[in-house]
């Protein structure tokens, strides 16, 4: 149906009523422009206080989410659902995501990053309500490298300036044990395997808090170290029937798995009680042992001050006074450590020194650099110079005359 009037755009007055999606347009049909458009309803809100909506806005009233976005909220969801977080951290955790999809430092990264992103929102979610959840939880439940999803972590913490707490050991020490089946009798769980769940709890805190002042804790994953504590723990409440007892059993009945570095941290652990242990007066009698210090935890721990001050504190005194007596002594220094008998039987024997952190006890080898050849170290001519020592190389007053007119030069 023709209409009256002309087009703006091409001046054209071929103009035509066109139904679209039964919505009445005035099209010019020499260029197609649009110049007017009939009106439509679009929610039964609308359509029940008789509202009328543009087909233009109507469109963009609701946009639909992008593959990609669904498929990281559903992967959210999910992920929160396996960890049963309470709906109001999923609802969070979802809208971190939405924005970080936004964010223009989002948008060119790696497929597997953006896969890893759902799963830092989740992370950041449960730490900013001091829930216990470590990174290595969320990496083995996503497949990923922890190192890859600590980057995308630190850059989603920085790009949306989210302010994150430090993880309490104290929460984490209680979520941890509460994965353990020994605290209720079952068929699969020996009766003297089984034990209370407050009196383990209450001595793994202990140990850990040990760990803690021990330098075992600082820079290192804490769920070996809380597995650790929790088996020497459980040994030491009923020591006569679970010293036999392995660390890969005790694991294995409780129904959690065996981090690698726990066997590690159970090593250092048991040769801090072992210090600790030398300097109880009662059991210097005793020749202890790996297996038979922990026996004697719950005396180690009640008397933990004291005895780390005692087994290590008390070293460095001994040094620095030996120190200061051969500041004032002439007597040279063998003679000095002939003199120093407790000292020199020390050293002879290799004794514990003072409490220093594992990276300086045990530290990681290095890898050695090839050494240069021949070829690498001879002078060619062709080394170039650096700019402090290119006067050195000008020699005539004509080359310092160029040089400096070089400089000069605008």
């Amino acid at each position: 149906m023709a209409a009256g009037g002309s087009c703006p755009g091409c001046g054209s007055a071929a103009l035509v009523e066109d139904a679209h999606y039964a919505q009445q347009q005035l099209v010019c049909a020499s260029c197609g422009c649009v110049l007017a458009e009939g009106l439509l309803t679009t929610t039964y809100a609308e359509e029940e206080h008789l509202r009328e909506v543009a087909y233009s806005q109507s469109t963009g009233q609701k946009e639909q989410l992008s593959r990609c976005l669904q498929r990281g909220i559903r992967r959210v969801q999910d992920l929160c659902k396996v960890l049963q977080l309470p709906t109001m951290f999923e609802e969070m955790a979802v809208s971190y995501f939405q924005r970080a999809v936004q964010h223009p430092s989002f948008h060119l990264v790696s497929l597997e990053k953006k896969e890893l992103l759902g799963g830092c929102c989740v992370f950041v979610t449960c730490r900013q309500h001091n829930w216990p959840l470590t990174m290595g939880t969320i990496c083995s439940l996503l497949y990923a490298k922890q190192e890859l999803f600590a980057s995308v972590y630190l850059s989603l913490q920085k790009e949306l300036e989210l302010s994150v707490p430090a993880l309490s050991l104290a929460d984490l020490v209680k979520t941890h044990l509460n994965s353990f089946r020994l605290f209720q009798h079952a068929a699969d769980v020996p009766a003297p395997f089984v034990e209370d769940k407050e009196k383990m709890v209450t001595r793994t805190m202990q140990i850990v808090e040990l760990a803690s002042e021990t330098w075992l804790v600082t820079g290192r994953h804490p769920v070996p170290i809380v597995t650790a504590a929790a088996f020497l723990s459980w040994q030491s409440l009923q020591p006569a029937a679970r010293l036999t007892c392995t660390f890969a059993r005790f694991c294995k009945v409780a129904g959690v798995d065996l981090p690698p570095p726990a066997h590690l941290r159970l090593k250092e652990l048991l040769e801090i009680l072992l210090r600790m242990a030398s300097q109880l007066a009662w059991l210097r009698v005793f020749k202890m042992d790996k297996k038979t210090v922990v026996k004697h935890i719950g005396d180690l721990l009640q008397h933990r001050i004291f005895l780390l001050k005692n087994a290590f504190c008390l070293e460095d005194e001994e040094e620095q006074h030996a120190t200061a007596l051969g500041e004032h002594s002439p007597v040279s220094p063998p003679a000095q450590e002939e003199g120093c008998p407790a000292e020199g039987k020390r050293q002879r024997e290799g004794g514990p020194g003072p409490l220093l952190p594992p990276c300086l006890t045990n530290p990681r080898k290095r890898l050695r650099t090839a050494a240069p050849s021949a070829s690498d170290l001879a002078i060619t001519g062709d080394e170039p110079i650096s700019d402090s020592e290119i006067e050195q190389y000008l020699r005539g007053p004509e080359e310092i005359r160029a040089f400096r007119q070089a400089k000069a030069w605008p």
